[in-house]
């Protein structure tokens, strides 16, 4: 009782009723959350009956749900032309308290990214992804977008990623989405892009380093680089460093590297367990696309760990992801051998 009174709760009868100061609201999604005005804060827990709710059903005859310039939902009542932050639904909340599932009922095969951020509200999230024009990058974009968050999607070629923009306000017209310029090819690029973020003066909360190249032909970037070495790892090393004290002030924030399990076939250290670098940017005579790629994962997955070691202290987290064996997207376009590949697998692999 003595932690109740402390709270403020003492002041209510009802389990059900709310405490002083808080204030019942829900996402666009139909997911009740709790605000404190007091505290400045919110939770998805009743504050005293410690259970979630969502609203059942649609709403009512005349109702509409919009979204204002802070992200938060309201409703317009047409028949009676008013406005309201509280949601008409909420006299029909049914309680949501399922049994937890297992990680691997939860996360599979079939899983989708809109499944993953069922209910989550992503309202004043900033989000930067990379190569987000296409395939995995361009869903995820999407995913975060449609849950609220303000997505910058970095891509190299500016005009495919203005029509990404395109076809994601074309699902939800409001969403807080851009296209901005990045090739990881130049390191050049990718300061003159963390340079452009910066003079927003906004936040970062994550930062996803998607893009990559896969069976590229041997050929060097501008810096005198193997290209699937400095696209796939190096440029986005540089882009964490030139962002990393923006991750920092964000947090808690999130960096996610998109990595793949063909990194537990190869090595980067030579006969004597050292560090072998030329094998990061291998001479014309000995590279192979196959070998260039998995090398790059691994590096990718080095990186993660490490930056996560050093940046965790100061709220901010790494973590390399695994998108799933053979996923089919046009990673594959610059060798038709890979092409005939993953077309042949096309019907037993996940799709976007």
């Amino acid at each position: 009782m003595a932690a109740l009174k402390y709270a403020g709760l003492e002041d209510t009868d009802s389990e059900e009723e709310l405490p002083p100061g808080w204030e019942e609201r829900t996402t666009k999604d139909g997911w009740v959350y709790y605000a404190n005005h007091l505290e400045e804060k919110t939770q998805w827990e009743h504050p005293k009956s410690g259970k979630r709710k969502r609203v059942a059903g649609g709403l009512p005859y005349g109702w509409e749900q919009e979204t204002d310039e802070n992200g938060q939902v309201y409703f317009v009542d047409h028949i009676n032309k008013r406005t309201t932050y509280l949601d008409p639904r909420l006299a029909f909340t049914v309680e949501d308290n399922p049994v937890k599932p297992t990680t691997r009922q939860k996360y599979d095969g079939n899983s989708t990214a809109m499944e993953i951020l069922q209910g989550r509200d992503l309202s004043g999230k900033v989000v930067i992804i990379t190569g987000a024009n296409s395939g995995i990058g361009f869903e995820t974009a999407k995913s975060l977008a449609l849950h609220g968050a303000y997505v910058i999607l970095a891509c190299r070629n500016t005009s495919r990623g203005n029509d990404a923009v395109q076809r994601i306000l074309a699902e939800w017209h409001k969403a807080k989405v851009e296209a901005m310029t990045l090739d990881l090819a130049s390191l050049q690029s990718v300061q003159c892009f963390a340079e452009a973020f910066k003079s927003k003066n906004v936040p970062l909360h994550i930062l996803i380093c998607n893009a990559a190249v896969f069976g590229a032909p041997w050929c060097l970037t501008e810096d005198g680089l193997e290209s699937t070495f400095q696209v796939n790892h190096l440029g986005h090393f540089y882009l964490v460093q030139l962002l990393e004290e923006v991750l920092c002030q964000s947090s808690p924030a999130r960096v996610v590297m998109v990595s793949s399990e063909s990194h537990r076939f190869t090595d980067i250290k030579d006969s004597s367990g050292k560090l072998n670098l030329s094998l990061l940017s291998p001479s014309k005579k000995e590279y192979w696309a196959m070998l260039a790629y998995n090398r790059s994962k691994l590096c990718n997955i080095l990186f993660s760990n490490e930056l996560n070691r050093r940046l965790s202290s100061h709220g901010v987290t790494s973590n390399s992801v695994h998108p799933g064996n053979m996923m089919y997207s046009s990673i594959h376009r610059n060798w038709w051998v890979y092409t005939l590949l993953f077309t042949l697998a096309r019907p037993f692999t996940k799709s976007m």
